[in-house]
């Protein structure tokens, strides 16, 4: 890894750690649209479609005309789904990094820049659940840049922040098409604790699993 550097967050990232949060998002949506097509309830859909139209015309053309559409209707679900995440996303914390992460107690928010250019974020904050833990979130480096340790870099900048603190472990939530952090995780020393659906409707029927992480530390200090 070279001419990189990990600082913490200014005000004018603001737009670009946005737009990498963005891009980062919306290149999971062929991979969870592939997950979808792989489970039995929309293998069944389909092929009953197809069977009941093929049953009822007597022609290919109409069944395979109303599949196309079901698989197209699928896929712009998951897009809008993927979208009002990311407007959510940047509507809540990300709308004022500062006041929700540099400003508060045992969190933070970092960049990584490559020759003066923003090029990949990551941030903590204390977890909501597991006390003496703190959870890594907003974890995204930009295509062009990745195989080059920038992730790792930024995995280790929140287990020695983490461990500074006293906290006893880094905590973080990825989902199950993320096959790519799920190994960088497990390559940083991360431990898979536990799976679970996400409670609503559509990723219940999906069977979009949420992954939970748990990196234990040494403590070398308490915390203040």
């Amino acid at each position: 890894m070279t001419n990189i550097q990990i600082r913490k967050y200014r005000d004018e990232d603001a737009e670009i750690v946005k737009e990498i949060f963005a891009f980062g998002m919306s290149e999971h949506v062929p991979s969870t649209f592939t997950h979808i097509l792989k489970q039995p309830p929309t293998q069944m859909v389909l092929m009953c479609t197809f069977c009941a139209l093929m049953a009822s015309s007597k022609s290919f053309l109409l069944p395979i005309l109303a599949v196309t559409l079901l698989l197209a209707g699928a896929r712009q679900m998951v897009v809008h789904m993927f979208n009002k995440y990311i407007e959510t996303s940047c509507k809540s914390d990300l709308h004022n990094i500062s006041e929700t992460y540099l400003k508060q107690k045992d969190s933070c928010f970092w960049v990584a820049e490559s020759d003066g250019r923003v090029v990949g974020t990551v941030c903590c904050v204390p977890n909501e659940t597991a006390a003496g833990c703190l959870e890594l979130k907003r974890m995204s480096v930009r295509r062009s840049y990745r195989g080059m340790g920038i992730a790792k870099a930024l995995c280790r900048t929140v287990a020695d922040f983490t461990r500074d603190r006293g906290y006893a472990a880094v905590i973080l939530y990825t989902s199950v098409v993320q096959t790519d952090a799920q190994k960088l995780y497990e390559h940083m020393g991360y431990k898979k604790i536990r799976e679970s659906v996400v409670p609503e409707f559509w990723t219940k029927i999906m069977s979009f699993t949420v992954l939970e992480y748990r990196l234990d530390l040494q403590q070398d200090r308490k915390r203040d």
